[in-house]
């Protein structure tokens, strides 16, 4: 239960993170391209990236501080941060060909499947 909380506190903290950060990057900025996800989906890389390697280096992060951080925070503010920690730990397990299809499939079916529930909503109406 303990793990729980941690994790939706995490939680709590990435997506009002993301939000915030979503709207200052908007305001500052006006683009076609999407600025303010691509922002928060690459910083959320680096933030994974760095929690990863603090993980490896460190152990005294107790299992409620690495799920807050990793499934909470990051799983949050971003799930692309976790996409992309997955394929780089399928590629130190020397995972090629698992990850190629992990990453093209995401892409190409997350993809479709965004396109799918847009016209699941339109037909609905």
């Amino acid at each position: 239960m303990k793990l729980l909380f941690c994790i939706g506190a995490g939680g709590f903290l990435g997506s009002i993170s993301r939000y915030l950060l979503s709207r200052y990057i908007a305001s500052h900025w006006d683009s076609a391209f999407p600025l303010a996800t691509w922002i928060v989906n690459l910083s959320g890389c680096l933030l994974i990236g760095i929690l990863i390697g603090l993980f490896a280096r460190a152990d005294w992060f107790t299992e409620g501080w690495r799920a807050a951080l990793v499934i909470g925070f990051c799983g949050s503010f971003t799930t692309f941060s976790t996409f992309a920690g997955e394929s780089l730990s399928l590629l130190k397990e020397n995972a090629f060909g698992t990850m190629a299809l992990y990453a093209l499939s995401s892409f190409a079916l997350g993809l479709l499947f965004v396109y799918v529930g847009v016209q699941i909503v339109q037909v609905v109406k």
